[in-house]
């Protein structure tokens, strides 16, 4: 029996409710549309009768107006950005009347732009301005107040206002702000350079620490401020930022496919067991690759193999391994992206890829050759050691194990890499950063390797891209920012200036030594980030600069300078990390003994190639 439980008439009620809920929507919402209606309406009149009572006022307003702009510089002739700027009439202050189309000067006053520029209007009694004293009074924290008085042979009228220009040198002072920042910069540089700390903690410390001042102490007494939140985030540089992560992607990848293992297996096939050769070509391949990828990641993949070869050869490994750590820092210099000091002056400078390959790539060729020669004097004896027995069937051997795994994903990726390299070749003339090309490629690249399922989201995310990097880079460039802002880095650059007398040859041999002789002892990104400021200064104050040769002389300097010691470059320590990990350990002086002389060698070769062209 079929039962029916349904209530009579249910639907017919459901549908008079359903109907019923519909219309009262329909007239709530014409309801409301005829409210705001009415009250934009109403709000519209009201404008309108405030417009015309403000016309109304401005024509019966019998008052004076006075536009003033102007810019505010350092002594280096730089605009300065937020200072705070005062008018004065008759020594009394007056307020700027904010209006429509006017700006700089909101709730936090009269502040001048990011390149110092300003401009005000400012509503005077009437007959006040002829004969008054007017004053312009300009502030800000690590500059000493500037002040100008306005007569009448620097104001002009147009027939409607009186207009002005002003512009104001103020000059740098050395307060409570410069040197708390100066003593947490150099405690941050002593805790990376020595490795007390991590070096991206140690940067963030440092950072921190300014911000923290800046908006407390700083806040209580503006003679303790350091710089802003917006002028720190300003000093990141996200061109860098970015090219490093996009390479690191990319790299990231085809690390899966075998092929730098696969390039050293073919390395000792084309030495056919001649130890000098077999050295020749490791180095050769290993600068090239870091002239186009990450030298970092090169030695890393290159140094297992190296030294696997170097133990069947019966050598120490270090003896293969020295010469390519000193060639992946040599061939890193000849471009744009081969090393982080070079993408940091590119990007500071607004240098193209083809800059970096013209002016460096000479040197670091000869630089290369000198190498090969300075390899044979000072491995010479371990390289006469080497035995093999059956060549033919070692290199079998190493044919078996380092095969290109994935020759699908190489083919792809090598495609990628090409179409991102050509586009740091033309960078220039797209008007193109270069970081907007390894980012398309990375994008390319790690959209195909998902979808293909050849690579592991996760694990490319959280192993290849090298957070801790990135992120010291971005707190590196705060911590620059800083000592920028409060005078520092101006000061070290009217140094550089007296010392060299304005002398280009002095001051070329100056940035190159001291650039050299500071990156072998202590990690060259920061002290890179320190100089660029400096070298843009003097670039643009010593006659004959201009050619961009003191922008060659800090790439030499800093990328050369690496290869001083054990720890002057970040791919030093990663060679060496994984030589001990592999038993096969090297003292600090060591390696200085062997490598400190080369060094040495490859910055006078710089040093004549830039005092011969430029």
């Amino acid at each position: 029996m079929n039962t029916d439980w349904s209530v009579p008439g249910k639907g017919l009620l459901m549908g008079r409710s359903a109907g019923s809920l519909i219309i009262t929507i329909a007239v709530f919402m014409a309801a409301m549309f005829f409210l705001l209606g009415g009250t934009c309406r109403a709000a519209g009149d009201a404008h309108e009768g405030i417009k015309h009572e403000d016309g109304a006022g401005e024509a019966a307003h019998a008052g004076e107006t006075l536009a003033i702009a102007g810019k505010i510089t350092n002594p280096h002739s730089t605009g300065v950005d937020d200072v705070e700027l005062k008018v004065f009439l008759n020594g009394e202050e007056l307020k700027p009347v904010a209006k429509e189309g006017q700006h700089a000067h909101g709730e936090g006053g009269l502040k001048t732009e990011a390149d110092g520029t300003f401009q005000t209007v400012l509503e005077m009694p009437a007959g006040s301005i002829k004969g008054a004293t007017i004053e312009i009074e300009a502030f800000k924290p690590s500059y000493a107040t500037g002040r100008v008085s306005l007569d009448n042979t620097r104001i002009a009228f147009d027939g409607q206002r009186y207009l002005a220009h002003v512009d104001l040198t103020i000059k740098r002072v050395q307060g409570p702000a410069f040197w708390i920042a100066t003593i947490i910069f150099i405690l941050a540089y002593i805790l990376i350079s020595f490795e007390l700390l991590h070096r991206t903690l140690a940067a963030m410390l440092g950072a921190a620490t300014m911000l923290v001042i800046s908006y407390t102490i700083g806040t209580i007494n503006p003679a303790y401020h350091i710089f802003s939140y917006e002028s720190a985030i300003h000093a990141i540089d996200m061109n860098v930022i970015f090219l490093l992560m996009g390479m690191m992607i990319i790299v990231g990848i085809l690390k899966h496919t075998g092929v730098f293992q696969w390039s050293a297996y073919q390395c000792y096939k084309l030495a056919k067991g001649n130890v000098i050769l077999l050295s020749i070509i490791l180095m050769s391949f290993t600068a090239v690759a870091s002239a186009f990828l990450d030298n970092v990641t090169t030695m890393l993949l290159l140094t297992p193999v190296s030294i696997e070869i170097a133990l069947s050869l019966g050598i120490n490994p270090l003896a293969l391994l020295i010469p390519e750590v000193l060639a992946s820092n040599i061939g890193g210099t000849a471009t744009l992206i081969g090393d982080p000091p070079n993408i940091m002056i590119g990007s500071y400078a607004g240098l193209t890829f083809m800059d970096f390959v013209v002016n460096l790539t000479p040197v670091c060729i000869a630089a290369m050759i000198v190498l090969f020669v300075y390899s044979k004097f000072a491995f010479g004896k371990e390289y006469g050691k080497a035995t093999v027995k059956d060549i033919q069937a070692f290199i079998e051997k190493l044919r078996q194990e380092y095969q290109i795994t994935d020759a699908q994903l190489l083919t792809v990726g090598g495609i990628i890499m090409a179409m991102v390299i050509a586009m740091f070749l033309t960078h220039g003339i797209w008007h193109m950063e270069v970081c907007i090309a390894a980012l398309f490629g990375a994008a390319l690249l790690f959209t195909y390797g998902l979808i293909t399922k050849k690579i592991d989201l996760l694990e490319l995310i959280e192993k290849d891209i090298e957070w801790t990097t990135l992120l010291f880079f971005m707190f590196l460039f705060i911590l620059v920012g800083a000592v920028e802002e409060t005078g520092l880095l101006d000061l070290i650059a009217d140094w550089v200036l007296n010392l060299s007398s304005g002398s280009l040859v002095v001051s070329i041999c100056l940035i190159l030594w001291v650039s050299a002789i500071m990156s072998a002892f202590v990690d060259n990104i920061p002290f890179t980030a320190t100089m660029l400021p400096i070298v843009g200064y003097l670039t643009q104050v010593i006659p004959g600069a201009d050619s961009g040769v003191l922008w060659w002389a800090l790439a030499f300097g800093a990328c050369f300078g690496g290869n001083g010691t054990m720890i002057g470059a970040s791919a030093n320590v990663v060679t060496l990390g994984i030589a001990e990990s592999a038993g096969h350990p090297m003292k600090f002086f060591g390696f200085m003994k062997v490598a400190f002389p080369y060094m040495i060698i490859s910055v006078a070769i710089a040093n004549v190639w830039l005092l011969m062209f430029y």
